[in-house]
């Protein structure tokens, strides 16, 4: 019998339209012939199954159920497509888990964790994986510009602690321009983590579960004429992504073994893909995401096409591992 699963995608940050063509590709690519797909959009105003004609029907929150057609649907699994809060901040895997609904992504606290950049790398530090100089600050507190370039030096980046898509960051080369970039940043969050630049090669590196197995993807090397990998280089073909990573040898095994330890010392399931950068021979970490971009653009995807696995194959595996695991 056909398992029921649920897409959810959408969400209360500005990642939404992302998370909109990301879950259309899981639900395009999911395999019809072992899985019901049910598209499922997540708004702050309303959480609704969208059927093939584009009509809404309400999605009953005490349960996760959708009446249609005289029928109520209840689902076997979700697979989690949702950037930002609520899928990827820990609520909706911790409401899953109340439910006793299995989901694609990590657990509730690994995704609240590894939302958190500031407590991400802190959590990693004592274990050697190694991350820029940074300057911490909430909002209300008292900005001291000379602390600040004394901490981390100029240029410096200013971002959003819990943001994706690098909303909310900016790169300052000059003290008087720190207020304006922290001011930026309060907008998508209420903290704020100030890193020392880190001038090296950039590369990305997606880690999953795939067929009951840890798996780390090919690894794919960012370059970009922008100042940094920001909005328009990821989503506005403002750069340019090479995978493989054109890297010596002992680059990829660094990187490699850093991505691997940390999606193990945090006992993470599903998906995930980090950022590093190279100073010499050595990676350094900049986050890490939970539920990374599943457009056919995104660089998860194009890691596992690299890999040999098709999108069907990635996207199911994702589903029967949470079935097995958490179900």
């Amino acid at each position: 019998m056909k398992k029921n699963i649920a897409i959810i995608m959408g969400g209360y940050s500005k990642e939404w339209e992302i998370s909109l063509t990301g879950g259309n590709v899981v639900y395009n690519n999911l395999n019809k012939e072992k899985f019901n797909s049910y598209r499922i959009h997540i708004f702050s105003d309303k959480w609704v199954f969208v059927d093939e004609n584009n009509e809404e029907y309400p999605v009953n929150k005490h349960d996760f159920s959708v009446e249609y057609k005289g029928v109520k649907v209840t689902f076997d699994c979700v697979f989690n497509a949702i950037h930002g809060s609520p899928g990827e901040d820990g609520l909706l895997p911790a409401y899953f888990e109340l439910m006793g609904i299995p989901q694609t992504s990590c657990d509730y606290y690994q995704s609240a964790l590894t939302f958190n950049k500031r407590d991400l790398l802190s959590v990693l530090r004592p274990y050697g994986i190694k991350s820029a100089s940074s300057y911490y600050l909430n909002l209300g507190d008292h900005i001291d510009e000379d602390s600040i370039v004394e901490k981390v030096g100029l240029p410096c980046f200013v971002k959003a602690n819990k943001a994706g898509s690098s909303f909310g960051i900016s790169k300052v080369y000059e003290k008087s321009l720190l207020k304006a970039a922290i001011e930026t940043a309060y907008e998508h969050d209420d903290e704020i983590i100030i890193e020392s630049f880190l001038d090296g090669t950039e590369v990305s590196v997606g880690v999953i579960t795939y067929k009951g197995e840890i798996k780390v993807l090919p690894i794919t090397e960012i370059v970009t004429d922008n100042d940094f990998f920001d909005y328009k280089a990821k989503y506005e073909n403002q750069s340019t992504e090479i995978t493989p990573a054109r890297l010596t040898e002992i680059k990829t095994n660094n990187v490699t073994s850093a991505a691997k330890l940390a999606y193990k010392v945090l006992k993470m399931s599903g998906y995930s893909r980090s950022e590093f950068i190279f100073i010499g021979d050595e990676p350094y970490m900049l986050e890490m995401n939970t539920t990374p971009g599943l457009t056919t653009a995104s660089l998860l995807p194009q890691q596992a096409q690299a890999a040999g696995i098709s999108l069907s194959e990635l996207f199911e595996s994702a589903v029967e591992e949470a079935l097995q695991i958490k179900g």
